[in-house]
């Protein structure tokens, strides 16, 4: 096992647990991507998106693109959620302007027998990529390991793609429950596994990415989606590297489930941009950290109007040195469109203005 020595900058790690910080952390979900002309560069010669995300060097490469840049407080492992499903057999690929395919989706009984569980020798890539990443990072930030929800994984190896109404998932759902919760058991137990071989690499805080949970009935989002992202928190390497390992869930459009999300055993949620942070941190009192939750196409605003809506989100939470909880993000992944300038612009508007206080 590899032995790190401690961070120069860990106010990341001390805000999802709770402690502590002198300003309120900020990363970006997406935050190494196409807004990044260097990130362009790279993934054109990696040839195409699976040619980057297999390749450690590379993965290397545009994490820490955006820390090269910005001051943030964390680096998030570049990788796919669908790294899983395709280590499970489904055959990924993707379609120039329409996103991840599967060329095996899951549609008949058969199917969903035939299905193994995610071969983690086939995810070595991820794990190779997290050493490489966090001995490259020396020291500066935290690194971030992620997994898509068993949920979120489900509708993706269902649909075979990406989904507007989640049709043919919610069809099983509803006529065959059995086939749906059969493929949640085994995306659950490699989503831990994947997750755990990422602590063990390096990973130093990691998130599940509930995307599609917010599509769901109030019913079915506890016996499909939270139930079984529970399961994964419960079996999480809880301290690695004698220093306990922050876990954050995010359910997009998920506001309606605080408290139940806040008693699933994760240490910070994400939050999307439909919350009020006030309400939320009423809502869960100090069960858990908060992250959030800006709304991602305000960077399409210039820079005043970003340090103004900057600061609207940081007033809510009303951040206090003293006893933090506070992550800033925003609400979702950064457009592609987006003015590298105007996140340049956020990162230093919300170290600035959280650390003289609102």
């Amino acid at each position: 096992m590899t032995t790190f020595t401690p961070l120069k900058n860990d106010n990341f790690l001390r805000a999802l647990m709770r402690e502590p910080t002198p300003y309120t952390p900020i990363w970006i979900m997406r935050q190494a991507g196409r807004y990044l002309p260097e990130y362009n560069a790279t993934r054109k010669k990696a040839g195409s998106f699976l040619g980057l995300a297999k390749n450690p060097d590379y993965c290397t490469e545009v994490t820490l693109q955006p820390l090269d840049r910005f001051p943030l407080d964390a680096a998030i492992l570049f990788s796919d959620i669908l790294t899983v499903p395709d280590a499970m057999g489904l055959g990924l690929y993707f379609v120039e302007g329409e996103g991840p395919k599967f060329e095996r989706p899951l549609r008949t009984e058969e199917d969903v027998k035939k299905l193994p569980m995610a071969d983690m020798d086939q995810l070595k890539y991820v794990t190779d990529a997290v050493s490489q990443i966090r001995g490259a990072l020396d020291r500066r930030v935290p690194l971030i390991g992620f997994s898509g929800s068993p949920f979120t994984l489900a509708c993706y190896m269902i649909e075979g793609g990406g989904s507007d109404d989640f049709r043919t998932t919610k069809t099983m759902m509803f006529q065959r429950p059995d086939l749906l919760h059969s493929i949640l058991e085994k995306n659950t137990a490699s989503v831990i596994a994947y997750l755990n071989a990422q602590i063990e690499a390096g990973a130093e805080a990691v998130m599940l990415f509930d995307t599609w949970g917010g599509a769901l009935s109030h019913h079915a989002y506890q016996e499909f989606s939270l139930d079984y992202a529970k399961r994964v928190m419960a079996q999480l390497t809880r301290e690695h590297q004698g220093r306990i390992v922050p876990r954050v869930f995010f359910t997009k459009g998920g506001g309606l489930w605080l408290e139940s999300m806040a008693k699933m055993g994760a240490d910070a949620l994400g939050l999307d941009w439909t919350i009020n942070l006030a309400d939320a941190k009423k809502r869960v009192g100090h069960c858990v950290a908060l992250q959030g939750n800006l709304d991602p196409l305000t960077l399409f605003a210039p820079p005043a109007v970003i340090e103004k809506e900057a600061a609207r989100v940081l007033k809510e939470f009303a951040f206090d040195k003293n006893a933090n909880g506070h992550v800033f993000n925003l609400g979702h992944g950064i457009s592609q469109f987006t003015n590298p300038a105007h996140v340049e612009a956020l990162v230093h508007a919300v170290h600035r203005v959280s650390a003289r206080g609102l």
